[in-house]
């Protein structure tokens, strides 16, 4: 709001970006992509709160960095733009997709009440990026997984510093920290 009122009020030259669930290399390894990588590859339980029906359209990061350059060199100053990749998948999915491709049984799925206002769906329409500059998203998610989790796989050495038990925890937001 404050980027469309300085664009009204004093010509700011800005425009506003919208974008679902992002996901790749080097994300927090508190977040449900490559927390369940990490899980899975130290055989530990994967969390997945209430029964994983919550949907989210994910993306690449790599997608979401492209559309952005798509809004700096090709947008209309005082516009907003929705980023998605048309990835509506289940949270459960996505776990057991992981689980799979690190060839894991899925019987390491351990529902966990579900996290306080956890919204059921995220989802956006990004019809308007792709027809007013061209943008579209050049990464399948599946293909994006699969590279996402070898990713994880082969670089335990940057997540370890940081996947303390806290953050790998099922249910992080009970903890004290």
């Amino acid at each position: 709001m404050f980027v469309l009122a300085y664009h009204r009020t004093y010509g700011l030259h800005g425009a506003i970006t919208r974008c679902t669930n992002n996901f790749g290399p080097y994300q927090h390894p508190e977040k449900l992509i490559p927390k369940t990588i990490i899980r899975g590859h130290l055989n530990l339980p994967v969390p997945i709160y209430g029964r994983g029906e919550q949907v989210r359209d994910w993306i690449h990061v790599l997608d979401h960095c492209a559309a952005l350059s798509f809004v700096i060199e090709k947008g209309k100053a005082g516009e907003v733009y929705n980023i998605s990749a048309g990835n509506e998948v289940s949270n459960l999915h996505v776990v057991e997709s992981i689980l799979e491709l690190q060839g894991i049984p899925k019987n390491l799925v351990q529902f966990v009440e579900d996290r306080p206002g956890h919204d059921v769906r995220y989802s956006l329409d990004s019809s308007k990026i792709r027809s007013e500059l061209g943008w579209v998203p050049e990464h399948s998610f599946t293909e994006a997984l699969t590279k996402t989790t070898e990713w994880y796989i082969k670089n335990e050495s940057w997540w370890r510093k940081q996947a303390s038990k806290k953050m790998l925890h099922p249910t992080p937001w009970k903890l004290k920290w």
